[in-house]
């Protein structure tokens, strides 16, 4: 068996972390360089209920996608919820290591992975990494369909293909319009809306899309539609705002299948599982149902 300092090696060179963004906190969290490893845990968060899952499956790594500590604290005390994550992971001896935005950035990555999920085929990166001479790394991906859908018809294939959250797919613009390129980014990506304009696609799937830019995307497309002109650049047809775990869930098993093959390629035999726990925060939806003439709007 490997040692975790061997595996950690392979790790850091499919997600290095000097690709991280400055602000994020990526690497191995806790564990001992020295120790064995014969099973590992692929999971998007560092919580609770995922390190007893770890527990129960007798791993000894568990990888996540997003950091336990983003940022900094003064204590592991086990009456916090991070703590006890922390105390647990040492009691019985499992490490955590993290790729977050290094891995965001990989070929392939998250992006790559959602986008492999949707069934697309991917054009070139959103954001190209200036420094990957290639032109494959870097944040989002732009990618096309396989034949033109309706912003409905891909809203509906979203829906089917990626996990299932009470959230489900939230969509703004015309339901009916025809989307044949996509931009998908996995996790927050309302950051990324000039870059996804300046690409020229249909559509935007991203997570975590807030009122005010979704709202200016509305009012900036009715300008334009009602002028005949635009700003100077391309606005999508349609945004589509899935759950942040949903888009980002795919990469786990990506990652979990590139580990298989450097364990495969080393003779390591590692046992490589991915987590089917939901970790999404919200656990229900319900549709609203006041019209607005209730609300005393205008007909």
């Amino acid at each position: 068996m490997p040692r975790l300092s061997e595996v950690i090696a392979a790790l850091d060179a499919l997600w290095p972390p000097e690709r991280a963004e400055s602000w994020d906190a990526v690497g191995t969290v806790a564990g001992d360089p020295d120790q064995e490893v014969s099973r590992v845990l692929f999971a998007v968060d560092p919580v609770q209920d995922i390190v007893d899952e770890a527990v129960k499956l007798g791993a000894d790594l568990l990888v996540t996608h997003h950091p336990l500590y983003l940022r900094g604290t003064t204590t592991v005390a086990a009456d916090t919820f991070k703590g006890r994550v922390v105390h647990t992971l040492i009691k019985h001896d499992i490490a955590l290591h993290v790729a977050h935005t290094n891995a965001d950035r990989a070929d392939p990555g998250v992006s790559d992975a959602l986008a492999g999920a949707l069934d697309l085929r991917i054009v070139r990166p959103l954001v190209p990494d200036p420094t990957d001479p290639a032109g494959r790394r870097g944040l989002g991906r732009v990618c096309e369909l396989d034949h033109p859908l309706t912003v409905r018809e891909f809203a509906a294939r979203a829906a089917e293909r990626l996990p299932a959250t009470a959230q489900g797919i939230r969509v703004a613009g015309d339901p009916e319009a025809l989307v044949r390129t996509v931009a998908v980014s996995g996790g927050s990506g309302d950051s990324l809306f000039d870059d996804v304009r300046a690409a020229g696609v249909d559509a935007f799937l991203t997570a975590d899309l807030r009122h005010h830019p979704a709202s200016e995307f509305i009012a900036d497309r009715a300008h334009s539609a009602a002028h005949g002109t635009g700003t100077g650049t391309h606005n999508p047809l349609a945004l589509l705002d899935a759950a942040h775990w949903a888009t980002e869930w795919p990469w786990c098993e990506l990652a979990a299948a590139q580990l298989d093959e450097i364990s495969d390629r080393n003779g390591w035999g590692l046992r490589v599982h991915v987590s089917a726990t939901v970790t999404d925060p919200w656990t229900a939806h319900a549709a609203s149902t006041t019209t607005s003439e209730a609300l005393g709007a205008p007909n």
